[in-house]
């Protein structure tokens, strides 16, 4: 059974979740991590006040400038989620341009392992992170958690749902589905692989190849814009980023945006050159029905979600429409 809305101007500008909170952040925290090339620094924001608060993990993308692929990146997503209510904690992975790593460093380029692996670390180490941030101490809600990701960062937190892949190197499957992980948001998230891939990404990051949807089963919110046709990436079209919606088991809910790009109007960054789609109503729209996506899945029985779909009304101009299974 599916349900669809659209997203209509006189609710562009209706926040249906909460009023913001000044924003506490903090950076950079450094986890031990044996084993890995360099140790894990995070970025934690939160809001000031507040107990029993939820966490996101927000996986980065890729790109071209060098600062977003890190711990300074997505803060329009950041500061929001943070203003709203969460813990959001974001790690620089070792992709990361900023590491600046050797390129025969184990997993190079893109570290798809490792990036997964940097969110069980963190889910590890709540504690240390508390330690290590006196002013949340005993404010976190550790069965509360939810993944984010943008991207690259798409396709790492759709591993950490329940996707699968087989891994390039010995043939055997992926899984690193991670069980307190409640709830995701797949923002332009890659999609299938096989034939859907171009010739250059299936020779050089042959992992996309073998991925597999069909055992998603954490609730999922997928973002995708219909004009994000990641032509680098795939033959299929902006269809492509819908994928893990179409292709995983329910529940799941994909948020399409109009005349959106890869940037989903400029998520990764503030005012960032590589965003191709500006537009700040976008970013609005994704900020508002994430967070009530997130919270309402988070705390069940919160009607944020359902309040911001009914805020979504025909419009002449729409930015996107909602759907659901």
């Amino acid at each position: 059974m599916s349900a669809s809305a659209s997203v209509s101007a006189s609710a562009r500008t209706a926040d249906t979740v909460s009023s913001p909170a000044p924003v506490l952040s903090v950076s950079p925290v450094v986890l031990p991590a044996p084993g890995r090339a360099v140790d894990l620094q995070i970025r934690v924001s939160a809001p000031v006040t507040g107990s029993d608060l939820p966490i996101i993990l927000l996986s980065h993308g890729q790109g071209y400038s060098n600062h977003l692929s890190s711990l300074n990146g997505y803060a329009p997503l950041a500061n929001y989620w943070a203003a709203h209510g969460f813990v959001v904690i974001q790690p620089t992975h070792l992709s990361s341009r900023t590491l600046s790593l050797d390129p025969s460093t184990p997993g190079a380029p893109l570290h798809w392992r490792s990036r997964a692996e940097d969110m069980t670390r963190i889910l590890d180490q709540l504690d240390v992170i508390e330690a290590a941030v006196p002013q949340l101490l005993g404010r976190l809600d550790h069965s509360k958690v939810a993944v984010a990701g943008h991207s690259m960062g798409g396709h790492t937190a759709s591993l950490l749902l329940g996707a699968r892949l087989t891994d390039p190197d010995d043939g055997t499957e992926v899984n690193l589905a991670e069980p307190r992980i409640r709830a995701g948001v797949l923002l332009a998230a890659p999609g299938r692989g096989g034939d859907a891939l171009t010739e250059s990404v299936a020779e050089s990051l042959s992992f996309f190849l073998t991925t597999d949807f069909s055992k998603m089963t954490t609730p999922t919110l997928v973002v995708a814009g219909d004009k994000d046709t990641s032509a680098h990436l795939t033959v299929a079209g902006a269809d492509w980023h819908a994928d893990p919606y179409v292709l995983s088991p329910g529940p799941k809910s994909l948020l399409t945006l109009f005349d959106a790009e890869h940037g989903l109007g400029g998520v990764s960054g503030y005012d960032v050159a590589e965003t191709t789609d500006e537009n700040i109503e976008r970013v609005a729209a994704v900020q508002r029905l994430t967070c009530a996506y997130l919270r309402s899945e988070l705390f069940p029985g919160d009607s944020a979600w359902q309040e911001a779909r009914d805020a979504l009304t025909a419009d002449a101009n729409p930015l996107g429409r909602v759907e659901s299974k």
